[in-house]
């Protein structure tokens, strides 16, 4: 299936804390966009060689406009500071997507932890939970109170939502939120990976779901070359040690769609047909690994000699 594809325009831009700056994108001809689900990202085009992935946060009832936020990071790679300066109010800007890989799975109860600006996904989340009348709280920490965005928006939740800026009250406290958790509670992490090393480490197996903003760390697989067989062509490529799947196929030719190119967005998900991928993304669970039926192609390579890909 193709992904939706379009140039958006820019609406209200607000300010919802210190470095952190919310869009409205709308379609210029007022169509509807598609439909998403909490968890979900957008890819969004800034320029040549400048795509960034951004959690949408608004109302996925409101079929008319998505809402992104973005922190300004300066010394970043350029994405946000384009965002913050450059991008204005009526401007156009070209989208992909919805994606979701950090989907909100049916449960009678949630924990949900949010570090800074991971609270983006997590905050469609919390309504969805309300409007299902599952029983939730969210502890969300941030350096400093006025670097919390959302904050007025998550009042309306009451004493479910536990704010925790570390230059009050320190690093965030996980053993209240994750010592008592069950069966039948799922718990939701989004922010910087120290956060998500933490929780994975306190939260029992199967309970927990995470999205990173950066990749996680892998442990170093073999380097050394395989093939590759294209099945919709019959083609078959070789792969050379440091080089990717993702850059081998695209040097032969083959259009795919991509994005992060580190194992993060999840874009370039590509489905197997035989072989046993070496899994190195910070998106597919333990299970989707398991099961070897997809692999992300930017940083993932093979066990073996031999892979069979549907492209």
């Amino acid at each position: 299936m193709t992904a939706y594809e379009a140039e958006l325009v820019v609406g209200r831009r607000e300010s919802v804390a210190d470095g952190v700056l919310a869009l409205t994108l709308r379609h210029p001809l007022g169509a509807e966009l598609p439909s998403w689900e909490p968890g979900a990202h957008i890819d969004v085009v800034l320029g040549p060689g400048l795509e960034r992935q951004y959690s949408l946060c608004g109302d996925p009832a409101d079929r008319r406009a998505w809402r992104i936020a973005v922190l300004r990071e300066p010394d970043g790679r350029g994405g946000s500071t384009y965002v913050h300066k450059q991008l204005g109010d009526g401007d156009l800007v070209r989208v992909r997507g919805p994606r979701n890989h950090f989907a909100l799975a049916s449960a009678p109860r949630y924990r949900f932890v949010a570090g800074g600006i991971g609270i983006t996904p997590i905050l469609p989340m919390l309504a969805a939970a309300e409007a299902a009348g599952a029983e939730w709280s969210l502890l969300y920490g941030g350096r400093t109170r006025g670097s919390m965005a959302f904050t007025r928006e998550l009042g309306r939740f009451g004493d479910r939502v536990t704010l925790a800026p570390q230059d009050e009250t320190g690093l965030l406290d996980l053993a209240p939120v994750l010592d008592e958790v069950s069966e039948g509670t799922l718990v939701y992490c989004c922010g910087p990976g120290p956060l998500l090393d933490a929780v994975e480490e306190r939260c029992p197996a199967g309970l927990l779901h995470v999205e990173r903003f950066r990749p996680k760390p892998q442990e170093a697989g073999g380097e050394g070359e395989f093939e590759v067989v294209l099945d919709r062509s019959g083609r078959t490529l070789t792969v050379a040690p440091g080089v990717s799947v993702l850059d081998t196929v695209r040097a032969a030719g083959v259009e795919v769609l991509f994005s992060c190119a580190e194992g993060t967005c999840g874009t370039c998900e590509t489905d197997v047909l035989e072989g046993a991928p070496d899994h190195r993304d910070s998106v597919l669970t333990d299970e989707e690994r398991e099961a070897g039926g997809t692999m992300l192609i930017c940083v993932s390579r093979c066990r073996g000699k031999r892979l069979v890909l549907d492209l």
